[in-house]
């Protein structure tokens, strides 16, 4: 299974946001530790402030914050949330996608199956387990 670079950025956001949890992240700083695009990863933030895995706070002292302990929140969650609406494969998307082989096709379900496996292998892990190391601070 390939992950979107969506995914791979909020992945890395929350990493790092799980090396530090008392410190509040802003996007900006975010974006240059990773040389990614501010933007794309508002974007991340506010999917993931939504389904409620980061709480965020604007002002001074402001940024975001892992809405939960980092050893709660679950990787298959996190999948599940920034994969949302991107299928494996067409043929698995909401609306069946424009598949010609549909009712004859044997894959579709191997495909589901696999993803489901792979996700629930991800459920197994937290994002404790796999948080960077803080940074140093001079």
């Amino acid at each position: 299974m390939r992950l979107t670079s969506f995914t791979d950025y909020g992945l890395r956001m929350l990493m790092r946001m799980a090396s530090t949890p008392d410190r509040a992240f802003s996007t900006a700083g975010l974006a240059d530790e990773f040389e990614l695009s501010r933007n794309h990863l508002a974007k991340i933030m506010q999917r993931l402030a939504r389904a409620g895995i980061i709480e965020t706070r604007r002002g001074g002292g402001g940024g975001a914050v892992l809405a939960q302990p980092a050893c709660d929140i679950r990787l298959g969650t996190i999948i599940r949330v920034l994969e949302e609406g991107q299928p494996l494969v067409e043929c698995l998307g909401a609306d069946g996608g424009a598949c010609t082989l549909d009712g004859h096709c044997q894959l579709k379900s191997r495909l589901r199956a696999a993803e489901n496996a792979f996700l629930a292998d991800l459920d197994r892990a937290t994002l404790a387990d796999i948080a960077l190391k803080p940074l140093e601070t001079t």
